[in-house]
């Protein structure tokens, strides 16, 4: 079954991206919430008018997100953690805290959805990398340090 998403979908698509899923997911799931629409005729006919509405938009958010990405680059986050003589982290550092350390430090407010990292927490002190999307086809590569307080 076509559906057109209304929100961004990790794993599935983009806002405003006709995509094919199976016929519960899109009745039972997607349809009720409000995450997508049926992809019929009359549907798609309003996505291209939209699409071409928005073309201007879009390629002037995708250049402030390339801006902010050169920006973002070369950066190293440092974050301070309660750590064992070991090295191993008393909890662990996560999306959140390098959200706002990014906010703290550097004064950019990123949404900590957009951050990924390779594991879903980090336990050990040491040098990490920290994926940020930006946008759909803009990703920027930061590292970040975890030292003990």
């Amino acid at each position: 079954m076509e559906v057109i998403l209304k929100q961004d979908m990790p794993g599935l698509g983009y806002t405003n991206e006709i995509v094919t899923v199976k016929p519960g997911f899109a009745r039972n799931y997607l349809i009720p919430k409000g995450m997508a629409i049926l992809a019929t005729k009359p549907n798609k006919k309003v996505l291209t008018e939209n699409e071409k509405q928005q073309s201007f938009k879009a390629d002037k958010i995708k250049s402030e997100a390339e801006e902010l990405g050169k920006k973002l680059e070369n950066l190293v986050i440092k974050i301070g953690a309660k750590a064992a003589e070991t090295g191993k982290i008393f909890g662990s550092v996560n999306v959140i805290q390098i959200a706002q350390a990014l906010k703290e430090q550097h004064d950019f407010d990123i949404d900590r959805k957009k951050i990924h990292l390779d594991h879903d927490h980090v336990k050990e002190l040491g040098t990490y990398k920290a994926l940020i999307t930006l946008h759909k086809e803009v990703g920027v590569e930061i590292s970040f340090e975890v030292f003990a307080e």
